[in-house]
């Protein structure tokens, strides 16, 4: 359980003498995973041509890593940001929130939100709903016409049960967080002292012996119950595509920005048959099924920056 978060090393004035490991295997795995800053022209020729779909995780990606999980506000900057390359390329955030706290923090309605690990999918009613049954008529709080997505229904009445058991042990734990993300809940520990992470993942474990039908995942200094479902950011990047009528055109590069384990089931999505672009957001090196890299929120900014001056460039070329 120990914390996937990147370290930032504080570099003397005698540090550049001679290289270490650890330089050394940064400079590898850049090699390896490219920044797309640096990257920014090869990435817009594969998109020369073709509509760009860009999709985007939340936390660690639009938002930094903070302590409280309810305190992890964008910027207006990104906000601004996002919203501007939204006026080019459809755009959609997928987070492991529940659907409505990430509308909330990013509070955008043109985007197309996937909440709960794209378990919870909201986006614009279109004409044709290309034959999903799941896909069903309904009103936001601002009272636009949405659709919404929802394989996981069946199994809310079961996350609430866990929900209020997970509240139940933790409340004890100095710390410790639950959190209600509608189809799957997050116990956070980031704030609990080192000695307890041993008791909540053995609490949360006895719990889940009682429910089969839900599993147990790891984040960064989050334990994550989800149901035993097929479906994953993944699925959801690949319904979204569908959904916009584009899963099946040669003339399309989705590009997916994420931090976290959860975002590496879109990453493989995009490099099987190299469909589009993963970048990871990472300053510490990891594997990933990502082809580029970002190492935080302020250069996932100047990369969306970077999308919108590249359009607007090539629509006065044409």
């Amino acid at each position: 359980m120990k914390s996937s978060s990147p370290t930032h090393k504080k570099l003397t004035k005698d540090s550049s003498t001679e290289p270490t490991e650890n330089d050394i295997a940064h400079r590898n795995w850049m090699l390896k995973y490219p920044s797309a800053l640096a990257s920014f022209e090869k990435i817009t020729s594969y998109a020369k041509g073709k509509k760009v779909v860009l999709f985007l995780d939340y936390d660690g990606t639009l938002s930094p890593i903070v302590d409280n999980p309810d305190q992890a506000f964008m910027s207006n900057h990104m906000r601004l940001a996002v919203k501007n390359v939204a006026k080019y390329f459809p755009t959609a955030i997928i987070s492991g929130r529940s659907r409505d706290k990430v509308l909330e923090f990013v509070g955008l309605t043109e985007l197309y939100y996937a909440g709960s690990h794209g378990m919870d999918i909201m986006g614009p009613v279109r004409p044709n709903t290309n034959g999903h049954t799941n896909c069903i008529r309904s009103t936001d709080k601002q009272g636009k016409e949405v659709n919404l997505f929802q394989p996981a229904s069946e199994f809310l009445p079961m996350i609430d049960e866990v929900f209020r058991s997970l509240v139940d042990i933790t409340k004890e734990i100095e710390g410790a967080t639950v959190e209600n993300n509608k189809f799957c809940v997050s116990v956070h520990y980031r704030n609990v002292d080192e000695k307890s992470w041993t008791t909540i993942a053995e609490s949360v474990h006895d719990i889940m012996k009682n429910y089969p039908r839900l599993r147990l995942t790891h984040g960064r200094k989050v334990l994550e119950v989800r149901p035993v479902l097929n479906w994953d950011k993944g699925k959801a990047v690949e319904f979204l595509l569908e959904s916009l009528g584009l899963s099946n055109s040669d003339n399309v590069l989705p590009i997916y920005v994420g931090d976290d384990r959860t975002d590496e089931d879109a990453f493989k999505v995009l490099r099987e048959g190299n469909r589009g672009c993963g970048i990871l957001v990472s300053s510490a090196p990891k594997e990933s099924n990502a082809f580029y890299s970002l190492r935080d929120p302020s250069e996932v900014l100047e990369f969306l920056k970077s999308l919108v001056i590249w359009k607007k460039a090539s629509a006065l070329q044409m």
